[in-house]
């Protein structure tokens, strides 16, 4: 809470992921909202398709709540219960498939079973995603512009691993700096540690945007 006082008007949203969620429940989510912040829910819903169901319909009551992930690796049937169960109403939350981790590269996906180079299997996945109703997707940066290409302009696409270019790589394997996120194309930036991890998170955090809103600037231009 300390994080999201010092973050207000510095972030886009605030994402609530697995580690918060299991030490705060739903009532961490409140009180992020309370404070007038935008959740992205990062759960990565993985299960049958009725649990999936119930866990999204469960999650789309939660105050603020503008995006939330489940994984596309649970299949068709998952992802279209999950769409179903997020309703029809116009300000519910963007729902999206996560498609291949930051964290894991071409020799740990053979090593779980997956066939292809991990750029292939994010656009595979990516396309049934769509296919089954979701709004976007979430991939690395590298996958972004073979994702646009697929599944066009109105599908919403998240980039995880965003590390601007003089942070550390912690445990990502496929990742890139906000500006070559924003040249590919992406829709969201997800950056957690270069700012939770920052001596000054605030200024951390406002030296990112002012790169999105650079970079932003030079493709709008080389567009025109």
């Amino acid at each position: 809470m300390a994080l999201a006082r010092k973050l207000k008007g510095a972030a886009g949203m605030m994402k609530v992921g697995s580690q918060l969620f299991t030490a705060g429940g739903p009532q961490a989510v409140e009180r992020l909202a309370a404070l007038g912040h935008s959740i992205f829910l990062d759960l990565k819903f993985h299960d049958i398709p009725n649990t999936v169901a119930s866990a999204v319909r469960a999650a789309v009551g939660l105050p603020k709540l503008r995006l939330m992930t489940i994984h596309t690796s649970g299949g068709l049937a998952m992802m279209r219960a999950a769409c179903e169960a997020a309703g029809t109403k116009k300000n519910r939350p963007n729902l999206l498939g996560v498609t291949i981790l930051t964290s894991i590269d071409a020799e740990e996906m053979s090593r779980v079973g997956y066939q292809g180079s991990p750029a292939t299997r994010a656009v595979e996945l990516a396309k049934l995603a769509q296919q089954a109703g979701l709004d976007g997707a979430v991939a690395s940066i590298h996958e972004v512009s073979a994702i646009r290409e697929a599944c066009g302009p109105e599908f919403i696409i998240l980039v995880g691993g965003v590390r601007p270019a003089a942070s550390a790589r912690n445990d990502q394997s496929r990742i890139g700096t906000p500006a070559e996120a924003v040249h590919a194309g992406a829709d969201y930036l997800v950056v957690g540690r270069p700012i939770t991890g920052a001596a000054d998170p605030r200024s951390a955090a406002r030296a990112i945007t002012n790169e999105i809103r650079a970079a932003s600037a030079r493709a709008l231009h080389a567009t025109a």
